[in-house]
């Protein structure tokens, strides 16, 4: 259900308006409102939340004397904050140009991913096909907890998929407020969980930021404060995370913190083999893996392993996407392919 994305267009587009433009451009917003939520109607029947929208959205329309045809409008985007300590803020909210600063030097990055069974890609470019089924954290440092729940991708399979994914991004002096970002399948909001699509009212604020790259299937989200970019997809049933994150950031953790699969990988009691079993012959996998990975890395080879698995092509997909990904956020091109 995508009720709290149309609620946040909603409170975008309306929060600056002011005097004699109010009536009109309230109407106009109304309506968005009123056909966003019409759209999203199938997947939130038994929500509450979609329910008292739409009555909220018919009570308003009738107090302003808005007609139910009339012009619909893409949402403002939200302004940013006020910001009175803007060219400190900038500076210690802007990572790459801090660091540049402080080492004459840009800094290091790293990245790791998760996609299809899920395969783990960890920032030591190791790489595994695990079972871990339930909640497990990929990561969990001063900076990040990400944390991904798994469910089998087929009954009476030992593979399994990425059915959500919980990001929160943790308070930082004048950055951000504490954020939380997440999505499900066929919920991928291109906003965090209050409905904002920034860092807050911090002067740092706009350093943390939502793009969506696909609608409703790829969002990108950027945290320049900590030089990272996150990218969260969704491929036919199952969800991938991929992660370009500063050096600082990725070692910034202690003991206690000692289970993350994008520094670890998957234990090993929660490994599979990647022979693939099931559904499709491994021929035909491999001919529909090839038109998207030509290159025959373990990109490739979990392609195979995800399509013979579950014995949905789409699974294709989620492994060209990490791909590409990892093309984009690799500081290192030679590093991109990996072989057995």
């Amino acid at each position: 259900c995508k009720i709290l994305r149309c609620n946040s267009e909603y409170v975008a587009a309306t929060l600056q308006l002011r005097g004699a433009e109010r009536g009109r451009a309230f109407c106009t917003a109304l309506r968005s409102f009123s056909l966003c939520a019409r759209r999203t109607a199938r997947t939130c029947r038994g929500d509450l939340a979609f329910h008292s929208a739409v009555h909220g959205i018919e009570d308003l329309m009738i107090q302003n004397n808005c007609s139910r045809e009339g012009p619909t409008a893409p949402p403002r985007p939200r302004p940013p904050a006020p910001n009175p300590r803007g060219f400190e803020a900038l500076g210690m909210c802007d990572y790459e140009r801090s660091f540049l600063y402080k080492h004459g030097r840009p800094p290091g990055f790293q990245h790791c991913a998760a996609f299809g069974d899920p395969h783990i890609r960890t920032f030591h470019h190791d790489f595994h096909t695990c079972r871990v089924e339930g909640a497990w954290p990929l990561l969990d440092n001063d900076y990040l907890f990400v944390q991904a729940t798994s469910s089998p991708v087929a009954e009476g399979s030992n593979a399994t998929v990425t059915s959500k994914l919980t990001i929160i991004f943790k308070n930082m002096k004048e950055c951000i407020d504490q954020k939380v970002y997440q999505a499900e399948l066929d919920n991928v909001p291109a906003a965090f969980q209050d409905g904002s699509v920034n860092g807050g009212a911090r002067p740092g604020g706009s350093s943390l930021a939502i793009r969506e790259r696909s609608p409703g299937r790829h969002v990108e989200i950027r945290a320049g404060y900590i030089g990272t970019t996150i990218a969260v997809r969704q491929a036919g049933r199952q969800l991938s995370f991929s992660i370009r994150a500063a050096d600082e950031v990725a070692r910034a953790f202690g003991a206690e913190q000692d289970l993350q699969l994008c520094v670890g990988g998957c234990p090993r009691s929660q490994r599979l083999s990647r022979s693939p079993r099931g559904r499709l012959p491994a021929d035909t996998a491999r001919a529909l893996c090839r038109q998207l990975l030509p290159v025959e890395d373990l990109y490739f080879q979990s392609c195979v392993f995800d399509v013979v698995t579950s014995g949905d092509a789409d699974f294709a997909m989620a492994a060209h996407g990490a791909l590409e990904d990892a093309r984009l956020f690799l500081p290192d091109a030679e590093k991109l392919h990996i072989f057995q």
